[in-house]
């Protein structure tokens, strides 16, 4: 695998900087090489926060990304924010529960998925953000199901092991789109 470069962006409290440890997790599982860059703004929960993730089979050299090629967008400020600086060639999942607009753009692909809305559907509140990497996962191949798995169970804290069960689901779910 060439390099992949992710940025996952939405609000505070949607589970973006989760989100960007389970896709780095999942490269670390599969041996690669990895960086994690999050950024959020001043209020944790409500505010913009997105995450740079970086898998490469080579070292890295900036955990920077300014040129996606895997966006995940969770919310129309981050969707109007980063979608023009996807690579061509790149993929964009983008939260149709949250964003109207339909990308213009045809030098990429986009697949919107209502995940918040699937995510609430299925008694799985609060995990839009793993059915969106569920998506990613199916469309770009980044990563091994068996490497998410593993990322996934290490990236639940023990205080939270009961919700591992609903993550795989989210995973699956998000893989069906």
């Amino acid at each position: 695998m060439a390099l992949k470069n992710f940025i996952l962006a939405g609000f505070g409290g949607q589970g973006i900087l989760f989100s960007g440890k389970v896709v780095a997790y999942t490269g670390l599982m599969d041996g690669k090489e990895v960086s994690w860059l999050p950024s959020y703004g001043p209020e944790m929960r409500g505010g913009t926060a997105n995450c740079s993730v970086c898998i490469s089979d080579e070292p890295i050299g900036s955990p920077l990304v300014l040129t996606p090629d895997i966006l995940m967008a969770m919310n129309l400020q981050s969707y109007d924010k980063f979608i023009d600086t996807v690579a061509p060639g790149g993929f964009a999942a983008i939260d149709s529960t949250l964003v109207d607009k339909k990308c213009p753009r045809e030098d990429i692909t986009c697949v919107y998925v209502p995940a918040t809305q699937l995510a609430s559907d299925n008694n799985l509140q609060g995990l839009a953000n793993i059915i969106l990497i569920g998506t990613i996962l199916k469309h770009t191949q980044f990563a091994d199901f068996e490497a998410v798995k593993k990322a996934i169970d290490k990236c639940v804290p023990a205080s939270k092991r009961h919700l591992v069960e609903a993550n795989m689901r989210a995973i699956e779910l998000g893989m069906q789109y």
